[in-house]
């Protein structure tokens, strides 16, 4: 099932490598790894972003837009998944036959000499990826989010071990070479890339586990239940006494695991207990117990996930959930928040749904998920990511909710302006509100557009 890529990345010093799609999280954590490394980077993306920023202050050269006159002399040059085969610095790499690796055939060369400590599952996989690189803080890290405990989503370290958040949509994660591989669910998502083909989805994951030397999994999980090599099992009953805290105004959740004893961990709700209890165990054989206990605290949290933006008359959270089953769990952690600040505002719930196509298979889950906890909900435009745009009737298929429909929210100060037609319709003043979607929402709220 798995090929070996044909070019590999050895001496990176020095090596000149360009990235096309510089800009999304999982290429630009590549491309500011490989910097550390030594090797020689630049890249271009389609519009600025704060990962545009961010490397552009290290010094990384930056086109925008895709500019076939930046592909002269590098050594390799790498896409992002999204990428044609008809984009312009593709078709110029290939007159100069410059080697064209895509993302996932990158990960092999960069991963194969590592001890990968490897994060795959359909939620929560950046969460437990950054709570084991607090956990392990000699450990490098690759996340698909920034850590807030060291403000970035990559922490380079000359450690052979490695935490990284793997893949599924595009099958990457067979290519991250898992020494550890740590699964805490395997909900079907991203079909299109399986060709809506069950069976060869779920067996990519087998493959993913199968060829890893020690395997961590949450047996709740439908599938994993049934897995039957040998595997350090975390089961629901082994987490118990969960409490939340408040400490210093930040949300806290203790809970006990196994007899191993208590734990205190950023964020709310038992699917925060269960994210570090898998990088607990995935950690036992590396660190003693009270290290382990002790380096938890110092995760923060990440970026989008739960993100605190402000807590005085509005409360504001941005939440890169996107799948109907992230919303649900994140909209009890909202009302857990809510009541430990005894506040009896509604919560209002901001939505940008994320792909035509994943609206679409998940549609009737999506109609329930808002059901409990939310008190108001405001649909904004599909965010397409460069999808075909379809017809879908959203007024119909959420008037049970009695909807607010808007164009886009902006940020103005501590308020939120709810605009239509460029029109501000609505000023939020306080009150509780929770941002979900994984496009440019995150922006709108943070008044970075």
């Amino acid at each position: 099932m798995l090929e070996t890529p044909k070019v590999l990345l050895k001496n990176l010093q020095d090596c000149k490598i360009h990235f096309i799609g510089i800009g999304g999280i999982g290429i630009s954590g590549l491309a500011k790894y490989l910097k550390a490394q030594g090797a020689k980077i630049s890249g271009s993306d389609i519009a600025i972003s704060p990962s545009v920023k961010y490397l552009k202050a290290l010094g990384v050269e930056i086109n925008i837009p895709h500019d076939p006159q930046a592909i002269n002399n590098q050594d390799v040059i790498i896409h992002s998944a999204i990428i044609k085969e008809d984009n312009t610095e593709i078709q110029r790499a290939k007159e100069l036959e410059i080697p064209i690796l895509s993302r996932k055939d990158a990960l092999y060369s960069i991963l194969k000499d590592k001890r990968v400590f490897s994060v795959c599952g359909a939620h929560g996989k950046s969460s437990i990826t950054a709570m084991l690189s607090a956990i392990c803080p000699a450990f490098g890290a690759i996340i698909g989010a920034h850590s807030k405990e060291f403000d970035s989503n990559v922490r380079e370290s000359a450690d052979m071990s490695l935490v990284f958040e793997a893949d599924e949509s595009d099958s990457s994660f067979l290519f991250s070479n898992p020494f550890c591989a740590i699964v805490p669910n395997t909900e079907p998502e991203h079909l299109e890339h399986y060709d809506h083909d069950l069976e060869r989805f779920f067996f990519a994951y087998k493959y993913f586990l199968d060829h890893a030397q020690k395997r961590v999994i949450y047996k709740e999980d439908p599938f994993l239940k049934n897995y039957s090599k040998d595997a350090i099992v975390l089961e629901k009953k082994d987490i118990y006494n969960i409490q939340y805290i408040l400490k210093d105004g930040e949300p806290y959740t203790s809970f006990e695991l196994k007899d191993l004893g208590a734990f205190l961990v950023w964020g709310l709700g038992e699917h925060n207990a269960t994210n570090a209890s898998l990088a607990i165990l995935s950690a036992l054989d590396e660190l003693d117990l009270e290290e382990i206990r002790n380096n938890l605290l110092n995760f923060k949290g990440i970026k989008k996930r739960f993100d605190i933006l402000q807590k005085n008359a509005l409360i504001l959270i941005d939440d890169y959930a996107h799948h109907p089953t992230e919303i649900g769990a994140t909209l009890k952690s909202a009302r857990i928040y809510a009541n430990l600040l005894n506040t009896q505002e509604k919560i209002i719930v901001i939505w940008q749904a994320h792909k035509y196509s994943r609206l679409m298979d998940n549609l009737e889950e999506f109609k329930k998920c808002f059901l409990e906890h939310c008190d108001r909900l405001i649909i904004l435009p599909v965010y397409s990511a460069s999808e075909v745009k379809r017809d879908i009737d959203l007024k119909a298929h959420f008037k049970h909710y009695n909807p607010t429909f808007i164009d886009r929210v902006r940020k103005k100060g501590d308020f939120l302006e709810l605009l239509v037609n460029d029109n501000v319709v609505e000023t939020i003043e306080k009150g509780f509100v929770i941002g979900f979607g994984a496009g440019d929402i995150t922006y709108q709220l943070r008044g970075e557009m």
